[in-house]
């Protein structure tokens, strides 16, 4: 009997795993975009990536002027293409997998976490204690702001692959059912994977928006 999870595992043709692959063709479809003429769809992808820098400048305050936004963006768009590209058949999902997901979170935390602790030490040992604790509560408050930041990049990576692994799941278990139902239920079962493919590209797009946003806020702690 196939596993479940067996639409996850990376493939080989002819000894070679290209299924990674995927996750770099943004950077070919992307800037190529830009060298064609305006169209609707450059335009509107042109106005998300507006309000998204203007949205991280504001989380970001006073640093958000410097450009840094930018690689935020660049995560917005790399999460969300590989997110799409994940809904198309026989296309490997990269972002359900904790290696990418992983990848991403935990270089941003750690050079968060580095550049606070070396520039604002005194911020960073104040930001354990939140204003107003009482002084019997400091200790436990101190260990519990301790965990919360060592398990931010786990709980960003977790939550991104979780989302993508359970629509993909459904979508799976639908598709299984469906040589076993009659030729009524079957329609039925259509128009019900087709709302799902539907939500999954909501989730697609909140997810990666989700994360963005997340790593823009745990930057701007720390300044």
């Amino acid at each position: 009997m196939t596993n479940l999870f067996s639409v996850f595992d990376p493939s080989a043709i002819f000894g070679i795993s290209l299924n990674w692959v995927s996750t770099f063709l943004g950077l070919l479809m992307i800037p190529s975009i830009y060298w064609l003429m305006p169209s609707r769809l450059n335009i509107f992808w042109n106005s998300i990536l507006l309000t998204l820098h203007k949205e991280f400048k504001t989380l970001l305050g006073p640093s958000g002027h410097n450009g840094s936004t930018f690689i935020f963006i660049s995560l917005f768009s790399l999460i969300l293409f590989n997110n799409f590209m994940g809904l198309f058949p026989y296309i490997f999902t990269s972002t359900s997998h904790l290696t990418l997901t992983l990848t991403l979170a935990l270089p941003l935390w750690l050079s968060f976490i580095v550049y606070g602790w070396i520039n604002h030490t005194q911020h960073m040992f104040a930001h354990l204690v939140p204003q107003g604790t009482p002084a019997i509560l400091m200790p436990f408050m101190v260990c519990i702001e301790t965990i919360s930041n060592i398990i931010r990049p786990g709980t960003l990576a977790v939550r991104l692959t979780a989302n993508m692994i359970a629509g993909h799941l459904l979508l799976t278990l639908l598709g299984n059912t469906g040589p076993s139902m009659s030729y009524m239920l079957v329609s039925f079962l259509l128009i019900g994977q087709i709302a799902l493919l539907v939500l999954e590209s909501a989730v697609a797009m909140i997810q990666s928006y989700v994360f963005a946003v997340l790593s823009t806020l745990y930057s701007s702690e720390v300044n």
